[in-house]
């Protein structure tokens, strides 16, 4: 079985939030690495691309059984980002965090 997985307009703002922290946090540092930023991202586009086969053994979030959340490594910490299961073919990422924050924005 296949899903289509998809962002919402919260999960694509998020990413693109992240995106740009990492950014000023990497152009303030002596010997930045302005590579970190895109490949921060495209593993967590990588790590989203799994939920299109396998997004039943994320872990659960919550009482109901189809919203969750995948865990993306990603350097020491990494992302988590919340989605639910739609129906048997269609699930959407609802929100994106770094590891390290308090809640979804």
């Amino acid at each position: 079985m296949t899903f289509e997985v998809r962002l919402t307009r919260d999960a694509e703002a998020d990413l693109d939030r992240l995106f740009d922290f990492l950014l000023e946090r990497e152009l303030g540092r002596d010997g930045c690495d302005l590579a970190l930023p895109g490949q921060a991202i495209a593993a967590l586009r990588s790590g989203i691309a799994t939920l299109k086969t396998s997004p039943f053994t994320c872990r659960k979030a919550g009482q109901s059984p189809f919203l969750r959340e995948l865990i993306v490594p990603f350097g020491r910490s990494g992302y988590v980002a919340l989605f639910e299961i739609e129906d048997d073919s269609h699930v959407a990422v609802l929100a994106v965090r770094h590891q390290l924050e308090d809640d979804y924005h």
